[in-house]
């Protein structure tokens, strides 16, 4: 008798070198003892697209590169 086995879908989302790092220095700047990993997590997929576009798309929103996690947490830590 055969045995049918299922897995799971497994999404794996992988975040360009120094994006962590820079996810860390912007909650660190904020100084308000943010885990950055459990913050980020459900934003992740924004973040990754934003980071996608050009430096000519980001200027048509109104942000730099740099200002990628400001922009995706601004609800949540306004400035």
């Amino acid at each position: 008798m055969a045995r049918h086995i299922t897995t799971p879908d497994i999404a794996i989302r992988t975040v360009p070198p120094g994006w962590r790092a820079a996810l860390d220095r912007y909650f660190a700047g904020l100084g308000q003892g943010v885990n950055a990993h459990l913050a980020s997590r459900d934003r992740l997929d924004r973040i990754l697209a934003l980071n996608a576009l050009s430096d000519d798309e980001l200027a048509l929103l109104g942000i730099a590169r740099d200002d990628i996690p400001a922009f995706v947490f601004r609800d949540l830590f306004p400035t």
